[in-house]
């Protein structure tokens, strides 16, 4: 699905202790093993019932009760080619796609994880150590 313009980028504080009845009956196993709180999500459309937001290539139909837009956009999202900005010396940047996109609520701040070469790395970005590749 194609992302709609602009994109509306949050968080969906959503735990287990919450309930079910926030999360879609078709979603709620992936939903939950998705752990959400702290991730950043694209709010991609919403009806009266049901808002859907999507987190790297998965989609999700949730309550929009828990919803809590961002105002700041992210400077990389999901999918986007980045490379690390400064490598140590004598290596190679790290190069691939952002796969996660994480929020930080105490620091105010965003971190990114990428997909090198089919494999996720263990590293979490903060957004001045990537660019885009």
């Amino acid at each position: 699905m194609p992302r709609p313009q602009p994109v509306v980028y949050g968080l969906y504080a959503w735990t287990p202790a919450y309930g079910f009845r926030y999360i879609h009956p078709a979603n709620r196993r992936t939903f939950e093993w998705l752990e959400p709180t702290g991730k950043l999500f694209e709010k991609i459309d919403e009806t009266d019932d049901w808002i859907l937001i999507r987190y790297d290539e998965q989609q999700f139909y949730v309550s929009g009760e828990l919803f809590t837009e961002l105002h700041d956009k992210p400077p990389f999202s999901f999918g986007d080619l980045v490379e690390e900005a400064r490598p140590e010396p004598g290596r190679l940047p790290h190069r691939g796609l952002i796969s996660d996109v994480f929020w930080d609520e105490a620091r105010h701040q965003i971190s990114f994880q990428i997909v090198e070469k089919k494999r996720k790395l263990k590293r979490i970005f903060e957004a001045d150590e990537l660019r885009f590749g």
